[in-house]
């Protein structure tokens, strides 16, 4: 008889009844890891089948998480090797029997190396042996704890089935590497009811959902690229209930948000590079570091010296260290007219700059005169050269002047958008349309709705 083990109690009640049997327990030392172990146990007992009978005894259920098993399986009716199953009672079955534990719902049963793989959702219960060891037990507890309350009651099952080894511990689960374990150690988590649609944790099991094998082929499909344009449209969405004062589609278009960042967070994960729990350990950590007035002893006069401290705690930051120019903190794919405000505000605070907001209208002055050049001798690059100088110098006047000139630009628009629509509006009233009005009379109406709608 071959055995998977011997470490088992019942191994020496049989011995001692005359049976006589090998095991592959050397073969635990010298394997890197339990996908190579189980290989190599199949292929070995594989050998042994091909000359002849044998018996591969396992401890109990032979199909209940006992991987050579299921490879012995696989190989024999590849290979035409007649396989006997003898059924036997299970760990799973002992474990319930000795916790009275009557499962009427689905149970997830996995092995304690596979947990981390598998990743359950925690809404059913779930039973886990295999705790072989302490090292073992802390890669299941890790895992778990992404998933339930660190506190989360679990209990501990020893020698299930064993006669005089029965023993049982409810533990929190932060706690589940600090007891006793072996290899005949099984774990209980009880169901735990599904979150509230309010809990972040339901958005991230959603999104998982979504991007599962059975789930929405839309969602499996995107990508961190694919998903950039929606992270823009999602955010200038939110701009506009801001603007609208809108708080209903504030919280929607919030939530559309927070939703563009648990999908990044997803993929990353599902590329093993990161998750939302490392981005939201990131930003926690970095809010504690760069507020030293808040959480640490450091005292500050006002807004302005909470701005300078957190320009040089950021400076001296792993990700920011490597820059090597001032202007590397900049975004590139940041709007150009925002962009342009932050490379001159940063250049200033080394003394490149103009000294007033005045002094820089000579130089919006000179931008108009060398676009009115270029325009003058029909070359459309100096053209494009000269309107990109002059919307810079334009970007440089407003944070000079103390405003940003993306909320400018914004501003200007929206009143543009009103102003042109009361025109339509009045078109349509005197029953004609713009296209039949001349440019003197929509000039009138402009006037008009400028009175009318901001007093300008």
């Amino acid at each position: 008889m071959l055995l998977r083990t011997r470490q088992h109690p019942v191994v020496d009640a049989l011995e001692a009844k005359g049976m006589r049997a090998e095991s592959y327990d050397s073969l635990y030392e010298s394997a890197c890891s339990f996908d190579e172990l189980y290989q190599r146990i199949a292929g070995a007992v594989l050998e042994e089948a091909r000359a002849g009978d044998v018996v591969y005894a396992v401890p109990g259920s032979p199909l209940l998480g006992e991987r050579t098993v299921t490879l012995l399986v696989e190989q024999c009716e590849a290979e035409g090797i007649p396989l006997t199953l003898i059924p036997s009672v299970s760990s799973l079955d002992a474990t319930l029997a000795v916790l009275r534990v009557a499962v009427n719902t689905a149970l997830e049963v996995l092995h304690a190396p596979d947990v981390a793989r598998f990743r359950p959702e925690g809404i059913a219960p779930l039973f886990i042996f295999g705790l072989y060891d302490v090292a073992v037990a802390s890669e299941v507890k890790l895992s778990l704890m992404e998933i339930y309350p660190d506190d989360y009651p679990v209990t501990v099952v020893r020698g299930a089935g064993v006669d005089g080894r029965n023993e049982q511990e409810t533990i929190p689960l932060y706690c589940l590497d600090r007891v006793s374990v072996d290899h005949l150690t099984s774990l209980f988590v009880p169901a735990m009811e599904r979150r509230p649609a309010t809990s972040f944790e339901r958005l991230v099991e959603v999104m998982a959902a979504l991007r599962a094998p059975n789930g929405c082929p839309w969602d499996r499909e995107q990508t961190h690229e694919s998903l950039k344009k929606y992270l823009t449209e999602e955010t200038y969405e939110f701009f506009d209930a801001i603007d609208d004062q809108d708080d209903e589609r504030m919280a929607d278009e919030l939530g559309d948000l927070l939703l563009q960042m648990v999908f990044h967070a997803r993929i990353a994960e599902e590329e093993d590079r990161f998750d939302i729990h490392d981005a939201i350990r990131s930003i926690v950590e970095k809010l504690i570091r760069r507020h030293p007035h808040v959480f640490g002893d450091t005292e500050v006069s006002g807004a302005d010296e909470v701005l300078d401290n957190w320009e040089k705690i950021k400076a001296g930051e792993r990700l920011t260290a490597h820059r090597k120019s001032l202007l590397d903190a900049v975004p590139r794919a940041m709007p150009s007219l925002q962009r342009a405000f932050e490379l001159t505000r940063r250049a200033s605070k080394v003394g490149f700059d103009w000294k007033e907001a005045t002094d820089v209208l000579d130089k919006v002055g000179e931008e108009m005169e060398e676009a009115r050049e270029a325009l003058a001798a029909g070359d459309q690059a100096a053209v494009r050269h000269e309107v990109g100088d002059l919307l810079f110098a334009l970007a440089n006047l407003a944070r000079k002047a103390g405003v940003d000139p993306e909320d400018a630009l914004h501003a200007a628009n929206r009143r543009f958008s009103d102003r042109f629509r009361y025109i339509e509006a009045r078109a349509q009233e005197q029953g004609t349309s713009l296209a039949e009005m001349s440019l003197e009379e929509m000039d009138r109406l402009w006037n008009e709705a400028k009175a009318r709608l901001d007093g300008a």
